[in-house]
């Protein structure tokens, strides 16, 4: 069953990378159209996820919508975990008192929701999808200083690392070539996962109106823009919302798999 899972996982992410590379393959229309005679439209052979208030397609703009969204979830994801990796191994490799002062400030962002952290972060640097994706970075790298601190601390007492010390070989060299690579790989399992939540945390900056603005095929934001008209135009939020749902459970179950992957291996 759990393979089963994985392969419909799998699926789902491929379609939605997809869409988000060539749009135009899953559709021919314009995701900016409108057409107010053919407003609030339901699903339909024509339509197939309905319209919306201005005769927009529902269906064409949850397509190039994955564009965006997914290019933040990736965008802020990467950066996230590049920031992560090299701040946690520089704590990880610091001396005890500095490292425990670092971890310390670490803890207290931690402390708090990501998404609370993003929408302080938006509130200062102003709306915008480039400020929606630094807010969601800067939420997430804590997480990731957190975990390549550990591994850094791990295999720099590793027996191969203190056997490249021994052969001569040079502190940055040594750490560069062995923990470097362990450390990222870890990071990578974790960063799977991470992109489902920078996807979901954009989208709910975006709802709340502090991402990407009309017209922009943004799944958070068409999730908005159905939200007044839920009662007599359900589709409007409700495919811009299974979109959200399934893209990032899929990456949370293909994230899962490989961690446990991960940790077989270890073990």
């Amino acid at each position: 069953m759990r393979r089963v899972w994985l392969v419909a996982a799998s699926v789902v992410l491929l379609v939605v990378l997809g869409m988000a590379v060539a749009p135009g393959v899953f559709t021919s229309a314009d995701p900016l159209a409108t057409d107010l005679r053919a407003a609030l439209l339901p699903p339909s052979a024509e339509h197939l996820f309905g319209t919306d208030q201005s005769g927009r397609d529902i269906f064409t703009r949850v397509v190039y919508g994955a564009r965006i969204s997914i290019g933040i979830g990736l965008a802020a994801t990467l950066l996230a975990a590049v920031l992560g990796l090299l701040l946690g191994i520089a704590v990880g490799l610091a001396p005890r008192p500095v490292g425990a002062v670092a971890m310390r400030g670490v803890d207290v962002l931690l402390a708090f929701p990501e998404f609370l952290v993003a929408l302080v972060v938006v509130a200062i640097l102003g709306p915008g999808p480039v400020t929606v994706a630094v807010a969601v970075t800067i939420a997430a790298v804590p997480v990731y200083i957190r975990l390549a601190r550990a591994h850094t601390r791990t295999l720099r007492q590793a027996d191969h690392v203190e056997a490249a010390y021994l052969l001569g070989v040079s502190r940055p060299v040594a750490i560069a070539r062995h923990v470097l690579p362990g450390v990222a790989g870890s990071l990578s399992v974790l960063a799977t996962i991470g992109v489902g939540s920078a996807i979901l945390a954009a989208a709910g900056l975006s709802f709340l109106g502090l991402g990407p603005t009309e017209p922009t095929p943004e799944w958070g934001l068409l999730l908005s823009g159905g939200r007044n008209v839920l009662g007599r135009a359900w589709w409007i939020a409700v495919f811009p919302g299974m979109a959200i749902t399934l893209t990032v459970i899929s990456l949370s179950a293909l994230g899962r798999a490989l961690r446990a992957r991960a940790e077989g291996r270890r073990g």
